[in-house]
């Protein structure tokens, strides 16, 4: 299991607002898709309204 840090941006409302996230998974697929999953349920957004500029493995 590696660590990715996903760095992004999302709207909440009017305004984009940036993230940065620490995610422990197999790969930067999976990772990339809890992140989706994480941003979604705590902030109750669609996939359309989260945007990933970057992935590194750390």
């Amino acid at each position: 299991m590696a660590n990715y840090l996903i760095t992004g941006k999302f709207k909440p409302g009017f305004f984009w607002e940036k993230f940065t996230k620490t995610i422990e998974s197999e790969n930067e697929k999976n990772a990339l898709e809890k992140v989706y999953s994480l941003m979604g349920s705590k902030h109750g957004l669609k996939r359309r309204c989260i945007v990933v500029e970057s992935v590194k493995e750390v």
